[in-house]
């Protein structure tokens, strides 16, 4: 398989009332995205609440997307850990289970140094051979990659992309001042999907394609083929919902929205809350404004 490119639906991980992982929920929604035409599936992202599953929790999603995916759209799965060791482990079992690419974002806990970063990725690449997602998430994180980080980590054949999640557009264009075609920049931070595609940026991980994959995927398809004044105007119908997705709470709005629209959403993981009877409605305002309802 060539290089990943397009969007690509950050899956929610749904859970059933006894608050174990719901697979046939979840088997569902893969079909779902895939009838829907996404360009390819994440498990184990930050809405995939990859941080509050256990090791052999994390193990089964991987194994139950490959299963469902089945080799018929590009498959990331997310191995981070908080410490090397650990996302080693989950790389190589996201390579062995067929993923085509693995998603890592900066260990959180702990306030890594530059330098420390650049071991944690540098120490991953070189004990495995898949394609490697960078993550740079800081308001999740809680530590910020620097462009200068990642213009070193891009020097790293098997270091092939990052997801920037700052929210600064300026950083997309630092990163491909820096980088030029060494590294693919993927957009982090739904409400600049637009700007990122038509910067270059080469695909969109995307908690809106949880429950608006279509629409999702063909935002990055008009902006690929130039119909802009198309994706402009798909965009901008969608924007006040990515707007209000980004301000809070994302993960449990998400699967509110996947509730509402009847797939399996489920509630987030405690320590996580459901949004509250009046966000629902303001979401449900949103969802119908944006022609998800």
């Amino acid at each position: 398989m060539g290089k990943l490119t397009g969007t690509f639906t950050v899956m929610v991980t749904p859970f059933t009332e006894d608050d174990e992982l719901d697979e046939t929920g979840f088997r569902k929604n893969i079909d779902w995205y895939i009838e829907k035409g996404i360009h390819g599936v994440i498990c184990l992202g930050s809405t995939g609440e990859f941080a509050n599953l256990s090791l052999e929790e994390r193990k089964r999603v991987i194994d139950v997307t490959a299963d469902q995916v089945n080799g018929r759209i590009p498959m990331i799965a997310g191995a981070a850990a908080n410490t090397t060791r650990e996302s080693i482990e989950m790389t190589k079992y996201a390579e062995n289970a067929g993923a085509d690419a693995v998603l890592i974002v900066a260990p959180f806990y702990g306030l890594p140094t530059q330098e420390d970063l650049y071991d944690h990725y540098r120490s991953i690449a070189e004990n495995t051979a898949i394609s490697i997602m960078v993550y740079n998430n800081p308001g999740f994180s809680g530590v910020d990659m620097l462009p200068p980080l990642i213009e070193r980590l891009a020097a790293i054949d098997n270091i092939q992309y990052i997801k920037e999640s700052t929210g600064d557009i300026k950083r997309v264009h630092e990163i491909i001042q820096r980088c030029g075609d060494r590294i693919d920049i993927w957009c982090g931070w739904d409400d600049l999907a637009f700007e990122c595609f038509v910067l270059g940026c080469s695909g969109w991980v995307a908690p809106v394609a949880n429950f608006m994959p279509r629409e999702s995927a063909l935002l990055f398809t008009l902006v690929q083929d130039k119909e802009y004044e198309k994706a402009r105007s798909l965009f901008f119908r969608m924007f006040p919902l990515l707007n209000y997705l980004e301000a809070g709470q994302l993960l449990s709005k998400v699967k509110e929205a996947m509730n509402i629209i009847g797939k399996a959403g489920g509630k987030p993981r405690k320590p996580f809350l459901p949004i509250d009877e009046a966000q629902k409605a303001e979401l449900r305002k949103m969802l119908k404004k944006a022609g998800a309802i």
